[in-house]
Parts: structure tokens; sequence; C-alpha cells
């Protein structure tokens, strides 16, 4: 198993945001994290990607403890963080580089490396601009090239569409799709349409905890769509911000 996730817990103050989250993910599985605003899951995938200690349970990245091996662990993952923070003044290809070069990188391993994440991102001729003149969506791009740059066995990417134009959001499934027969893939997203198109297990997270773990096709027949599946789910409630 890549991925497994056993009794997650984490609270800041008297908040609980993740209660007891456990799910398992394996190779080929592309897995959609859905919620409203609030409802755990950015900070479900800051734990998974080691970036955050969970107060309790653990995550087991092929069976090495992130908590026990932390280096080890995250070495096999990609992540692409909401809002991925970027150095502004660094070139997409600088940055890049960095990158390459903070995970200990031959220089040969390195180059080639970068070359495939920008062209798997579709950096185009952005690659030479610095990073603080790009658009919010070619500025994603440069986050989803890094967390690709390692070839990692496991892509934990938040809201990977966010800001991009439809052609470029369908780019990204398109990357998606050929990436995940040798992978395991976990998509936190706001976008049921994202789900639909790449996803095959939808896991809906509500008030910090799994309510439903189950394939887009099986909950839109028991519910009519993925929409109504997801108002029946979350209980009809509106985003909190």
């Amino acid at each position: 198993m890549v991925l497994v996730v056993e009794k997650l817990r984490k609270s800041f103050g008297r908040r609980v945001a993740v209660e007891d989250v456990s799910f398992a993910v394996d190779e080929g599985d592309v897995v959609g994290v859905l919620g409203l605003n609030g409802a755990g899951k950015t900070t479900t995938m800051r734990m998974i990607a080691g970036y955050l200690e969970p107060d309790d349970g653990f995550v087991k990245i092929f069976n090495v403890d992130m908590a026990l091996d932390r280096r080890r662990a995250q070495e096999r993952v990609g992540y692409l963080p909401e809002g991925a923070p970027l150095y502004g003044e660094m070139t997409p290809l600088a940055f890049l580089q960095f990158v390459a070069a903070a995970r200990g990188m031959a220089p040969d391993r390195a180059r080639n490396a970068v070359r495939r994440a920008a062209q798997d991102a579709h950096l185009g001729d952005t690659i030479d601009r610095p990073i603080e003149t790009l658009s919010k969506g070619y500025r994603r791009r440069v986050g989803l090239a890094a967390a690709l740059l390692h070839e990692p066995m496991l892509l934990v990417l938040d809201e990977p569409t966010d800001g991009l134009d439809p052609n470029q959001r369908q780019a990204v499934r398109e990357l998606v799709r050929r990436l995940a027969p040798e992978r395991a893939i976990l998509i936190s997203t706001h976008s049921l349409e994202e789900v639909e198109a790449v996803c095959t297990r939808a896991i809906v997270i509500h008030h910090g905890r799994v309510v439903a773990d189950s394939t887009p096709q099986a909950l839109t027949e028991r519910h009519g769509t993925l929409e109504a599946a997801f108002r029946t789910l979350t209980k009809g409630e509106e985003a909190i911000g």
C-alpha cells in the first residue's frame, strides 16, 4: 500500500480540525478529497505530507511512519500545498534547480528532472521570467512542477487547478491521468467536475470526519448526482470561509 492514514486527529486550541480520519491509497488510485471550507481537508493533507504533526494517529508511506522517519517518508511524496510558497525573485528554472539541489540530486539527474517537470507542468516560455511577474495560474504550475520534480510515488495536491483557466485545467487533468497508473494521487478540491473527470475515489470530509469513501459513480448512483451526494453528506451547509 502506498499510503495508510490511521485515526488522524488534530486540534488547534479548543477547535478539533480533524477527528479519527482513516483511509488507504494504493498505486493507480486517484482520490479526490472533498469538503466545505474549514472541513479539515487542508489540515489532513498537511499531516499526510509531513508538514504538520498530528495529535494522534499515524501516516505511513510505503510502511515508513512519517512521524518516526520523516525524511525517508517525504522522499516518496510530492506535495503541492494550497497557495504554494515560491520565491518571487527567482525564475521557474532557477526555482526548480534550487529544489533539485535541496533534494540532493546529482547534476545530470537534476537537469533531466527540471526539464521533464517543466514540460509536464507546461511552463513554456515563462521558465525564464521572474515568478513574481507570472499570473496566479502559472505560479500554480511552477508549484506543480516542483511537486513532480523527483518523480514521487505519492502525489499530494491541494487545489492543483486553483487559478487555472479551462485549457490549463484540462492539461493538468491529462497529466494526472498519465501519471496515475504508476503512482498514488491525492487531490483536495472544491471542484466536483474535477472529481468526476479524473478521480477513481471520492472521500468526503465533514467537520473533520470522513463521512463517505466511495467511487464517484457509486455516489452518483445513490444520490442522483455527485453534487446531490455532496450536499446530502454535508447536510446542505454553506461554506464557512
